[in-house]
């Protein structure tokens, strides 16, 4: 810790001396326009809820060490960002609640909050917009059947925006190696023909990568992990007017590897596909129509490797995951009243899920599920001089029909739940520069087809190389409430301040259970209730156009109560830890340097409610760092050296289900652009 501290200090000092004599009469007072809140372009003064932004230039000065793109908000208050290994989602929390409660969305139509990050690309992104507090109306739970199953905003939403408007043609090739013979190749471009907007690429990577395991693990590698990532990806915008624009976005990733022995390969395929149109349809009325379409398909497989009961590396049994999302939303937005905004639609969702089994060639199905969900929302946003009042209401349906769940047909074939959601929030600038704020809303999640049929059977529990989840068909639904109150200032034109309180209670909370680590099984079970309330305190200084600092504090307090269960009654929400620092800058340096370090703190967090069979985690440092330096520069062409230095000082920390961070890595990329 004393190590990390002085090399923070000792940066510091350095750049301090070039920077503060660099020109500092610039006005960096924020006045981004984001569109999550209200689904049309407003101002941060406009809104009631904290709405952080992570710009293009920012996402460059940050590593991806697991090659996941939740890894660009994980220094912004509130998030816990958790990957388990560069083949592996992300298993954190966000605003103290576990990782389905924070929605995800690609130009605001909802995508996977596990798997999507995994697979999209940081290129094409315009900017992060990073939604804290209560749930918003505006927005559907994710109908997801995988991982931790159905996703709700209750504790935020993450909105990731692509490129919309291409100002001038842009080409990006770059080269990198690093650490594990990690090899990486990008071809990037943008540019415009009229109205016709667009982007294109392609991304490679391929690594011997290492065990990302404890001593001992389930996961037993014998040899490196091998993997191979492709990734393709377009979007075409065509304005018919500056109003009026078409976009249609594609995106498909190729991941497959092994997990360190002969028969433990997989081979997974992620799909994403958009389509958006928006146009005025009078007088401040705009008219907005989004369709997507999502395929995942996971499959592994699984050997008859469980030392020392057996060492036989000869193939068991391939198995596979399934999953088709189709979601759509219609909506108006109409200005009045000045600045005030009515927003009201309908969205739907459309998903299929299967699980499945080969086992000497005979193919098996585990679960085979359909689901639909309807929705119909509206919100009402006055802005009256220096208030803001915002209040929505939604109704939500959601209907499964089971074909199949654990291998056998159900007696209850379907099962529909409805409720009406609310939200409310207000603002109050006391001046230009200094507001306070306060939001309340609620949310449900159902049980998802995976947390219900699981991805193995009950008659597996226990068993020796049977690893997955184990089926829970008794699972209720469960509801969550959340409320917010914060405040933020501009104390000069270039130094800002936060401050948001939160709580959360959510009531036959839906947690993921350890039942075992060897083999490694879970289970989804109903908590009781669990109570959520803790702090954020951020600072930003935007010093010059040369440098910049930001530092943060998020504290968290969770407790579970379940009188029927008292194994559960008084623990802790899993994954949520009680306290995260974060701290970094950014500082262009002389001879083309930029430096950009990043600090964080992780406390004690756990990864079960289960008082008797939980594991404590955290407690734990790291620093990443990146190094770019311009190697030329001429009117049509510059070039770039970047260095990627990830856990800088070799912390091999302990991650739940017997995984571990493999310490310290790096890559060097060269970058050409035109």
């Amino acid at each position: 810790m004393k190590k990390i501290i002085f090399f923070c200090i000792v940066f510091i000092l350095i750049t301090s001396s070039y920077v503060f004599c660099q020109d500092k009469n610039e006005d960096f007072k924020l006045k981004e326009i984001t569109v999550t809140e209200s689904k049309i372009e407003q101002l941060p003064q406009e809104q009631t809820h904290k709405i952080d932004i992570v710009d293009k230039r920012e996402i460059e000065t940050i590593n991806l060490p697991n090659r996941n793109l939740s890894e660009l908000i994980k220094y912004l208050p509130g998030n816990f960002v958790n990957p388990l290994s560069r083949n592996d989602a992300n298993w954190g929390s966000y605003g103290g609640l576990g990782p389905k409660y924070n929605s995800w969305l690609l130009d605001g139509l909802p995508i996977d909050s596990f798997v999507d990050p995994m697979s999209l690309d940081f290129i094409y992104l315009d900017r992060i917009e990073v939604h804290r507090g209560p749930a918003s109306v505006l927005y559907p739970n994710y109908m997801t059947m995988d991982f931790a199953g159905n996703e709700t905003p209750l504790a935020g939403i993450t909105n990731l925006i692509t490129k919309d408007k291409i100002e001038k043609p842009y080409t990006n090739i770059s080269l990198g190696y690093g650490t594990w013979n990690t090899i990486n190749a990008r071809v990037y471009h943008e540019g415009n023909a009229g109205p016709l907007n667009f982007f294109l690429g392609a991304n490679y990577e391929q690594s011997d990568y290492t065990n990302y395991g404890t001593k001992p693990s389930w996961l037993n590698m014998i040899d490196d992990p091998e993997y191979k990532k492709i990734k393709g990806y377009f979007k075409t915008t065509y304005f018919f007017t500056p109003e009026t624009k078409l976009s249609l976005f594609v995106h498909h990733t190729k991941h497959d590897g092994d997990a360190g022995r002969p028969h433990r390969g997989y081979d997974h395929q992620y799909d994403v596909v958009n389509l958006n149109f928006s146009t005025p349809l009078f007088k401040d009325f705009i008219f907005s129509a989004k369709a997507g379409y999502r395929y995942y398909h996971r499959s592994w497989e699984e050997d008859k490797y469980d030392p020392p009961k057996s060492y036989d590396l000869s193939l068991r049994e391939e198995d596979g995951v399934k999953q088709n999302i189709f979601p759509f939303d219609l909506s108006i937005n109409y200005k009045h009243f000045g600045k005030s905004v009515l927003t009201a639609g309908i969205d739907s969702q459309f998903s299929t899920y299967k699980t499945y089994a080969k086992v000497g060639g005979n193919k098996s199905i585990n679960n085979d599920v359909n689901a639909k969900s309807f929705g119909i929302y509206a919100q009402e946003k006055l802005v009256l001089d220096k208030w803001v009042l915002r209040a929505g209401l939604r109704y939500a349906y959601t209907k499964h029909d089971y074909d199949k769940l654990g291998g056998v047909k159900p007696e209850v074939s379907s099962k529909s739940w409805d409720q009406l959601l609310w939200s409310a929030g207000v603002r109050y600038n006391l001046a230009d520069n200094f507001g306070i704020f306060a939001n309340a809303g609620s949310s449900y999640l159902v049980p998802s087809a995976k947390s219900v049929g699981g991805t193995i059977k009950e008659s597996d529990r226990g068993v020796s190389g049977k690893n997955g989840q184990l089926p829970n068909p008794n699972l209720k639904p469960e509801k969550g409430y959340s409320f917010d109150l914060g405040a933020d200032l501009w104390a000069l034109s270039n130094l800002y301040f936060s401050l948001r309180g939160f709580y959360h209670i959510t009531k036959d909370t839906i947690v993921e259970n350890k039942i075992s680590d060897t083999p490694s099984q879970t289970q989804s079970v109903n908590a009781g209730k669990a109570y959520t309330k803790g702090a954020e305190f951020e600072v930003q200084h935007f010093i010059s156009d040369n440098f910049k600092w930001f530092s943060n504090l998020t504290l968290t307090d969770t407790e579970v109560k379940d009188s029927l269960d008292k194994n559960q009654d008084g623990s802790e929400i899993s994954f949520v830890p009680d306290f995260i620092v974060n701290a970094g800058f950014t500082a262009n340096l002389p001879y083309g340097f930029t430096i950009s370090p990043y600090f964080q703190y992780v406390g004690k967090y756990y990864d079960s409610t289960d008082k008797t069979k939980r594991k404590d985690f955290g407690d734990y440092s790291t620093v990443n760092l990146n190094i770019k330096k311009e190697l030329f520069r001429t009117d049509k062409y510059y070039s770039n050296i970047i260095l990627e230095i990830n856990n800088l000082f070799d912390k091999k920390y302990e991650m739940p289900w017997q995984f571990q961070d493999p310490g310290f890595n790096a890559m060097l990329k060269w970058e050409l652009n035109f």
